[in-house]
């Protein structure tokens, strides 16, 4: 046997995560990164503004998010925007939040509170839809068949055909960009969401047909009148989650 030569040692690779739990350790960053799970574009005032500290302060960490691959920035005249990498970030920040012990935080007004009922019921999550509305898209589609897990989610020849039928285009499994079927793990119930590109085109469909709304500068769904009746339709969803939940907000276990 061939003694080992230290004058020909290679150097493997190997991930990181360490480093990148390191980003995410910080609560400025994390609740940068969260603000930037409704899929736009922010400039560094309007994160500084968003997370309540310096610009100056805001402008480091977004640089720390950049080199570190969970944003990527692009420049418009003299303006710099930043946005998430991409829909696996969202995916993977999404699942993270439904792992992490939830913190209190305090809720100082009748609006306050109103809106974070509406947050949990209904939101984006990147570009397709997360809270109570999003997991109950999934449910139901798991319970007619057009979902099925074996491996990992799939959508079955019923949810091609329902897909069809309902008017959604389907990219199909062979776009190499982005999974076919995903699911993220919903930090509002602790259950699983719709997300990949069916997650997308479902999302973009219901927006298009109006059946839901997004609320100006929020990641935050409201469903209408026309949405109520075509989800109780396609998928037989219940009244009572296409409204935010009418209950106090607790603290969860």
């Amino acid at each position: 046997m061939t003694p080992w030569d230290a004058e020909h040692e290679s150097i493997a690779e190997t991930p990181d995560l360490a480093a990148l739990a390191a980003l995410l350790a910080d609560r400025t960053r994390a609740t940068i990164c969260m603000a930037l799970l409704d899929g736009g574009a922010w400039t560094a005032g309007e994160l500084a503004e968003y997370a309540a500290v310096a610009p100056s302060t805001t402008t480091e960490h977004l640089n720390l998010l950049v080199a570190g691959g969970l944003l990527a920035e692009e420049r418009r005249g003299r303006r710099r925007y930043v946005r998430l990498a991409g829909p696996g970030t969202a995916e993977a920040l999404e699942n993270l939040a439904g792992l992490a012990p939830y913190r209190p935080v305090p809720i100082r007004s009748l609006a306050e509170a109103h809106q974070r009922r509406a947050l949990h019921h209904a939101r984006t999550c990147y570009d397709h839809i997360a809270g109570a509305l999003g997991v109950a898209i999934a449910e139901a589609m798991t319970e007619r068949g057009l979902l099925a897990s074996d491996y990992g989610p799939v959508l079955t020849c019923a949810g091609a055909d329902w897909l069809a039928g309902v008017g959604i285009p389907d990219a199909g499994p062979s776009d190499a960009h982005r999974a076919h079927v995903r699911t993220c793990l919903d930090w509002t119930v602790r259950r699983h969401h719709l997300s990949g590109a069916v997650g997308a085109a479902l999302c973009r469909h219901a927006l298009e047909r109006e059946w839901i709304v997004k609320t100006p500068a929020t990641r935050i769904l409201t469903v209408t009148e026309v949405g109520r009746q075509a989800f109780r339709k396609h998928l037989d969803l219940d009244e009572d989650v296409l409204s935010p939940s009418t209950a106090p907000l607790a603290p969860r276990a």
